[in-house]
């Protein structure tokens, strides 16, 4: 199903210009268009469309230890509340990668750059006043959701 995620402001990288009333098309795993919200929409008629206040990015890459928790699982999820889409190798051992790499969370062996591209995985976060996390979408699939 193809779902759309519209927003104020949309970034395609949080240190880039951002996109006023814009949208993102995501189809399965795979962002397919990012524009302004009335072209996104028009394009794809039919596409349920989330709106989020605040501003919409790229997912983030968390470069630091994991957050405790009371099991592997739990600790990756409090990743995904931040906003994380994906962990340093060098924070997780076998049981945190094997988690991570079950809920679709990227392990990576360095920091890199987050970036929302046309055909790129869909891993978006969604970031309110003062930076807080509202939505994180983890490889096109809705993973954390302030309520």
């Amino acid at each position: 199903m193809l779902t759309i995620h519209a927003a104020d402001e949309v970034r395609t990288a949080w240190d880039g210009e951002p996109l006023r009333d814009a949208a993102v098309a995501v189809a399965g795993e795979r962002v397919t268009r990012v524009g302004p919200a009335e072209d996104v929409v028009r394009a794809f008629p039919g596409a349920r469309v989330r709106r989020w206040p605040g501003v919409l990015g790229p997912g983030r890459v968390h470069d630091g230890p994991l957050p405790d928790a009371p099991s592997p699982r739990e600790r990756v999820h409090a990743v995904l509340k931040l906003g994380a889409v994906a962990v340093l190798a060098e924070h997780v051992d076998a049981e945190l990668r094997a988690a991570a790499v079950r809920g679709g969370v990227l392990v990576l062996p360095a920091a890199r750059p987050a970036v929302l591209a046309e055909g790129g995985r869909a891993d978006l976060a969604v970031l309110g006043p003062g930076g807080a996390c509202l939505a994180t979408v983890c490889a096109g699939r809705l993973v954390h959701r302030r309520h």
